[in-house]
């Protein structure tokens, strides 16, 4: 069983902007394959080869799963390969700068669905955060253009959508990692097998297409390696040490890193839109990341609940083994007389227990047992012969018993004679 280790705001922080970046950095490779590959063929070829090289890495990781773990993983992937799909198919219809800011937008809808589903009450300086954030996308998107492009409202709806749906995996897979089964590799592996295979199912109606030529490969070979599997799966690990919405705040600085690639690689011109959107997004993640007294509040209500759940298993494991008489002892085809006042719950079930009540005069089966030892080391003394003691022992119990059961029924008050 996989243990979630304590809480470290700083390191799953950096895990998230590791997943930050790696998502932002597939963001120019994808608009530059989306011109030779079908979007959602790109997509499938993308999360199952992300999925296939997991599974090269641990071949005997999906090996002895809880059906729980298998049934997260299906849901999470289904939430996401839909959000992929659609977002994809809207493109059609949105610019990339209004795509984007949509897709952005769920920096807000986390702590809303927070709120909504679990409840959960978000920190003030994190409601500054996903201000800030919200801003800086603006600045990075809509500030900077969306030229003459039709805006289809069909498209910009499923868009949003896709959002909700993106901020509905956070939630869920923020709450999955608070448990002590949680596994994050197999739960990465299934989650992206199940974005490819949904993605895929999209594409396969009029065939996929491969990429043509060994740069293609190459692109596609860091989308699936760099941008999805190790980003998912630092993202699983992640958001064990940082809440779902302070991470949903973190992630949401893709368009910085999109930014820096444009600006080293491409050689774009930095804009005003970008340093004061690079500057609110800064201010975004400081504020984003947990405070250490929340931490430890966190991790303390886990160590509760972690000791809450062991002490469920423990009665319930207590609970399976306790021992129920319910054959009653009987000597000689007769009930035998007992006491009223007894250490029993049930004197008909156990006559002859092994403590007797003190002052009722019963003897216990322990000081049985000894008498007739004692008894037969009197008649026979030990020598190598002893070992077969062991049914003699037996049957000379036996007989003492009966000899008290007719001492006890006659009234008479010693129950030991020896002879």
């Amino acid at each position: 069983m996989a243990v979630v280790p304590a809480p470290r705001p700083l390191m799953g922080a950096v895990l998230l902007l590791f997943v930050s970046a790696a998502w932002g950095s597939a963001f120019p490779l994808m608009k530059d394959l989306i011109h030779r590959l079908p979007v959602e063929d790109l997509l499938a070829e993308r999360y199952l080869l992300a999925a296939l090289t997991l599974l090269l890495i641990r071949p005997r990781c999906l090996r002895g799963l809880p059906r729980e773990t298998w049934t997260n993983g299906a849901v999470l992937g289904v939430m996401f390969g839909i959000g992929q799909t659609a977002q994809a198919v809207a493109l059609h219809g949105l610019p990339s700068a209004v795509s984007g800011f949509a897709v952005g937008c769920g920096v807000v809808i986390t702590p809303l669905l927070a709120l909504v589903v679990h409840r959960t009450r978000v920190p003030r300086r994190v409601w500054y955060g996903v201000v800030l954030a919200l801003c800086g996308m603006t600045a990075f998107t809509l500030m900077r253009g969306v030229g003459e492009h039709q805006i289809s409202l069909l498209a910009l709806a499923a868009t949003l959508a896709a959002a909700v749906l993106y901020s509905g995996h956070t939630l869920l897979l923020g709450h999955l990692s608070g448990r002590r089964a949680f596994r994050p590799y197999a739960l990465t592996l299934i989650q992206l097998a199940t974005i490819g295979l949904t993605t895929g199912a999209v594409g396969a109606r009029d065939g996929i297409t491969l990429p043509a030529g060994a740069s293609d490969w190459l692109l596609l070979a860091h989308l699936a390696v760099v941008s999805c599997a190790l980003g998912f799966l630092a993202r699983s690990y992640g958001q064990a040490h940082v809440p779902a919405v302070p991470s949903a705040v973190l992630m949401s600085s893709q368009p910085v890193w999109v930014a820096l690639i444009a600006v080293i690689w491409f050689h774009e011109q930095v804009g005003w839109s970008m340093v004061v959107g690079g500057g609110l997004m800064a201010g975004a993640m400081l504020l984003a990341l947990p405070a250490r007294a929340a931490v430890v509040g966190k991790d303390r209500r886990r160590g509760r609940r972690e000791l809450l759940d062991l002490s469920r298993t423990a009665a319930r494991a207590l609970a399976n083994r306790r021992i129920s008489r319910e054959d009653p002892l009987r000597l000689y085809g007769e009930q035998v007389p007992y006491i009223a006042k007894s250490a029993c719950a049930n004197a008909a079930s156990c006559p002859w227990h092994t403590r007797s009540l003190k002052g009722g005069g019963e003897p216990s089966l322990e000081r049985l047992i000894e008498r007739a030892t004692t008894i037969l080391r009197t008649r026979k003394p030990a020598g190598p012969d002893c070992c077969e003691s062991v049914a003699r022992l037996g049957r000379c119990l036996c007989e003492l018993m009966g000899e008290s059961e007719q001492e006890h029924i006659a009234g008479l008050p010693h129950w030991f004679h020896t002879k």
